[in-house]
């Protein structure tokens, strides 16, 4: 059975038996070493996604490798690498010929026909190559800090359900993310931020269950949200904020406990371990 295809299948699976496939961000060895600890535990496929700048500062080449360290690492977790938020075909082509699993095109602040004709390209290409294809109707807002206050969600950037039917129609995607009042980042009072499950609803009711609805932003949104969201029609959930946030908390302890200390494994030790722990603190609320 070829990647994509497998891919597929744990999507429908995940589907039908309403349980998500995270998908969990790394741009530095430790993060990945973090990630691939906390998945030790758990019987569980994952996504390893990065983006066009974590892509960047690593090279696609790289990431591709790391991803094979992870999967004989990991050994019966299934494990797939995704091109997370390429915003141009030729950015998303190279990711493809580098050997990733899946790509991800962020045309969401485009006009819908020009997002549906990138995307239309895009999926064309990939599908011939054995490539999972995840488009994007809607905006989703802020970038991956930690946001104060309550979320402020503008109206017009929320997915339309029928711009999303008449999307995927057009395009054939495989999954497709949608804008329902999540956000890149973490707010800090989660118990305030609500999704917008009946909207949610819509779109799953109107592009049907051939097409794997993607909620981006993930960190910081409560269990109850998610778990909502995946009986409305969620499948996959990315994870990237939480997994900074543990890195950036526990360095920059572990450069105060150790001001002198210059040996890079004795200071990133903690740092692994505190992924691992955001890591399986997330898989343990679904697995």
């Amino acid at each position: 059975m070829t990647n994509r295809n497998q891919l597929l299948k744990i999507f429908k699976k995940a589907q039908k038996e309403n349980y998500p496939i995270f998908q969990f961000n790394f741009s530095t060895v430790e993060q990945l070493k973090g990630i691939i600890e906390g998945v030790k535990k758990f019987n569980c496929p994952i996504i390893l996604g990065t983006s066009e700048g974590e892509s960047s500062f690593l090279s696609l080449e790289v990431a591709v490798e790391m991803k094979k360290i992870a999967q004989k690492a990991l050994g019966k977790n299934k494990v797939f690498l995704n091109f997370d938020h390429g915003k141009s075909f030729d950015i998303i082509s190279q990711a493809i010929k580098a050997g990733y699993d899946m790509v991800h095109f962020d045309g969401g602040n485009l006009d819908l026909q020009e997002n549906i004709k990138i995307t239309k390209k895009i999926v064309e290409y990939g599908k011939k190559r054995d490539v999972v294809v995840e488009g994007e109707v809607g905006f989703i807002e802020q970038s991956s800090v930690i946001h104060k206050g309550k979320p402020k969600i503008k109206l017009e950037n929320l997915t339309d359900p029928d711009d999303a039917k008449l999307f995927v129609q057009k395009t054939r995607v495989d999954s497709l993310a949608v804008s329902i009042g999540n956000v890149h980042g973490v707010y800090q009072r989660a118990e305030n931020f609500k999704l917008d499950l009946e909207r949610l609803s819509v779109i799953k009711r109107e592009v049907g269950d051939d097409v794997f609805l993607v909620l981006h932003g993930g960190s910081g949104i409560s269990f109850n949200q998610l778990k909502k969201s995946i009986e409305k029609g969620i499948v996959k959930i990315n994870i990237n904020t939480e997994i900074r946030t543990a890195w950036r908390k526990a360095l920059e302890k572990s450069l105060k406990n150790s001001p002198n200390e210059i040996t890079p494994y004795k200071l990133m030790s903690s740092v692994t371990e505190a992924i691992q722990k955001t890591i399986e603190k997330k898989l343990k609320l679904f697995y």
